[in-house]
C-alpha cells in the first residue's frame, strides 16, 4: 500500500502539525429523521443513517486529556442534527456534502469519508450515497 504524505493546507500551515500521526474521528449509524428526497411522499420525515470518518493531522503537543484540545464529536453531531432540522433537502448527495462541509470546518480536519443512507426507501435494503472531501 502506497504511504501518503499530507502536505499542509493554507489553512492549517500556521498550526504545529505533525504530518506523521493521523488520527480519525468517527461518526457511526447516527439514525436521524430528515426531510429528504424529491418526491411529494418523501416530504414528510424519513430515517437516514450517516456515518462519517474524519482524518485529522495530528498535533505533536500532548492532548492533556481536554476536550479544547480535539474535534468535538457532540459538536459536530449537534452541528448535523441542526443542519437537518433547518429543512426539507432533495438530495443525498447535498445532505453528505453539507455534512463533510461541517466536518472540515475545523482547519485540524484534512479529510471527511461521509455515508448517507435512505433507510425507509426500499423494502430490505438502504440506499444512498458516499462521498470523499480533501483539502
Amino acid at each position: 500500500m502506497e504511504k501518503r504524505i499530507l502536505t499542509a493546507h493554507p489553512a492549517i500551515s500556521g498550526l504545529a502539525r505533525d504530518p506523521g500521526r493521523l488520527d480519525r474521528l468517527l461518526i457511526k449509524d447516527l439514525t436521524l429523521k430528515a426531510r429528504i428526497g424529491i418526491y411529494p411522499h418523501e416530504r414528510e420525515p424519513q430515517r437516514v443513517r450517516i456515518n462519517a470518518e474524519i482524518e485529522i493531522l495530528g498535533d505533536p503537543r500532548p492532548i492533556g486529556d481536554d476536550i479544547a484540545n480535539v474535534i468535538s464529536y457532540e459538536d459536530l453531531v449537534s452541528r448535523i442534527k441542526d443542519m437537518i432540522a433547518a429543512g426539507h433537502i432533495n438530495l443525498v448527495e447535498t445532505l453528505a456534502a453539507r455534512i463533510a462541509d461541517i466536518c472540515l470546518a475545523d482547519p485540524r480536519a484534512v479529510r471527511a469519508l461521509i455515508r448517507v443512507e435512505k433507510l425507509d426507501i426500499e423494502p430490505g435494503a438502504a440506499v444512498g450515497i458516499e462521498i470523499e472531501r480533501v483539502r
